[in-house]
């Protein structure tokens, strides 16, 4: 499965083939650069790595640079490898956002944006203990019992409390490819992409 590393720009809106006025998130589709080619005799199978953003000098370390002077280009933000990539890459060729095409359906993956520490109703949709009585106090968002008394004596691993919420990786499957536009590397597909504005996402074709 080959694909690109981007960056969601924002939403904006735009009319489809059909006529109809529909959401869609552009994102910065590359350019990309091969930054490594994976074989099957030295390493076991085949990808390649493409690498996005440039990172600045003195926040890279050596170890980055002496790999991406290898492919005779600048210490890069993110890299992923890609296997199956149908075209024929070799070592520091470019990828742009000519990959895509108009009305074909894509693949992202991002970080969704992080929520911080979340209470039952926001993180789980609980809708809290119940109707509040005369004496109650607070207690409508509260989570209720945990179930734990003399036996078992503890709480399960895995029960639905308050906690972190977000900053998960998710993947949203057959976004459609609205518009490319190959002068600015953008492509605008139809809907929501995980993650917040300037997040690095995966496209996947």
């Amino acid at each position: 499965m080959s694909g690109l590393i981007g960056k969601k720009i924002g939403m904006t809106s735009l009319f489809d083939t059909d006529g109809s006025l529909v959401g869609c998130t552009v994102i910065e589709a590359g350019p990309c650069v091969v930054s490594h080619v994976k074989t099957t005799e030295k390493d076991g199978y085949q990808a390649v790595q493409l690498s996005y953003g440039e990172r600045g000098e003195k926040n890279s370390t050596k170890a980055s640079k002496g790999h991406y002077a290898k492919a005779n280009t600048t210490p890069k933000v993110k890299a992923h490898e890609f296997e199956e990539f149908e075209q024929d890459l070799k070592l520091g060729d470019t990828v742009d956002c000519t990959l895509f095409e108009e009305g074909s359906f894509v693949t992202v993956t991002g970080n969704s944006k992080g929520k911080g520490f979340q209470g039952v109703v926001k993180r789980h949709g609980f809708s809290g203990v119940g109707e509040t009585t005369h004496g109650q106090h607070d207690r409508s968002r509260a989570p209720g019992s945990l179930g734990g008394s003399s036996y078992p004596a503890r709480v399960f691993k895995g029960l639905r409390m308050a906690g972190r919420k977000g900053g998960d990786q998710h993947t949203t499957e057959n976004l459609k490819v609205v518009k490319v536009d190959k002068d600015r590397n953008l492509v605008l597909l139809r809907g929501s992409v995980p993650g917040p504005k300037g997040s690095i996402i995966i496209i996947w074709k």
